[in-house]
């Protein structure tokens, strides 16, 4: 495994009722500590370019639900067929992120990547190569990920990458890996315990996420924060600046499960999909990837990625089933 850092990108630092044969025992990651108690600094400077929009800024992207055509389906050829270029490069170039607990970070004791994201990366690799150390990581920033694509400077992106119409009109999808809510955290002796009760906090969310569209469509009223990375949003809830982050369920555990006087609250208000970026027009390499997500599927790989790094934090969940877009022979 190779880690450098893409052009562009800004670096930061379980199912209960699974079937008995995928069934595996919990393992518990270490957790990085960010401190114990966040102390009330309402006069700090917010995070290095966070922006703070007045309440009624209109969406800007469509926030209902996209009829997402489907992926393509994973081919019979072999590796080398599918993605020539790849397979005789020797690894392949992956974007995530490195702050992410639970999906993509860097353990502070021994440095290595660890989280699911990054599990399903080394299973991509092992599909191509039959080794899956062969992966060179690269940090992309939530703002850059499509960028990333665009630009080739990645491979692949596998970094809480929503199916959106937008982002499906510049890069391709897999069909998702993951599925997850739109939740609110906020600290354990906030008042707040659904939507219904907000008043006038701030709300914070991560610049370059669609997060940012589905809050303003449900919180017309609030203030929003933009920062740069989720980590910074989390800074802020710390220092009192936001009052909640809006969020997916699984990026939110991870800060729950780092900061035990932060808390998921309430109910699910939006759905989210996690798909592989592509780039646009890498049919072989699209069809390779769903040929690992079919694989994890099916042979309980996924079963055990999820219950080890996300079973302890959020509810429990089969992988989504694919969704295949309809072909026909040219």
């Amino acid at each position: 495994m190779r880690v450098t850092f893409a052009k562009g990108a800004t670096v930061l630092a379980i199912v209960a009722g699974t079937l008995a044969a995928c069934s595996v025992t919990p393992v518990q990651p270490v957790q990085p500590g960010i401190g114990d108690e966040p102390a009330a600094l309402q006069d700090l400077p917010l995070p290095a370019g966070a922006v703070v929009d007045p309440p009624g800024h209109a969406p800007e992207t469509e926030v209902e639900p996209y009829n997402w055509p489907g992926s393509l389906r994973p081919s019979r050829e072999s590796p080398e067929k599918r993605v020539p270029n790849i397979f005789k490069r020797g690894r392949i170039i992956v974007g995530v992120d490195q702050s992410q607990y639970l999906l993509s970070f860097r353990d502070n004791a021994t440095g290595e990547l660890k989280g699911f994201e990054v599990d399903l990366a080394r299973e991509i690799a092992r599909d191509i190569f039959g080794d899956p150390e062969r992966v060179d990581f690269r940090f992309v920033d939530s703002s850059m990920r499509t960028e990333s694509l665009v630009a080739g400077q990645v491979d692949i992106v596998i970094r809480t990458m929503s199916i959106t119409k937008e982002r499906s009109e510049e890069v391709d999808f897999s069909v998702p890996y993951l599925d997850s809510s739109v939740r609110m955290l906020v600290p354990t002796s906030s008042h707040l315990e659904g939507t219904d009760d907000l008043t006038d906090e701030r709300i914070c969310v991560a610049a370059g996420s669609n997060i940012v569209d589905i809050a303003r469509e449900n919180f017309p009223h609030q203030e929003l924060m933009r920062t740069r990375t989720w980590t910074d949003c989390l800074m802020a809830l710390q220092q009192y600046q936001a009052g909640l982050l809006v969020g997916d369920e699984t990026i939110l555990a991870g800060f729950a499960a780092q900061d035990p006087l932060t808390t998921v609250a309430g109910q699910p208000f939006a759905q989210q999909r996690y798909a592989v970026g592509i780039p646009k027009g890498y049919d072989g390499l699209t069809r390779q990837v769903n040929y690992t997500l079919d694989r994890v599927r099916t042979d309980c790989t996924w079963d055990a990625m999820f219950k080890r790094w996300l079973g302890p934090h959020i509810a429990p969940r089969t992988a989504p089933q694919p969704v295949y877009r309809e072909e026909t022979d040219d």
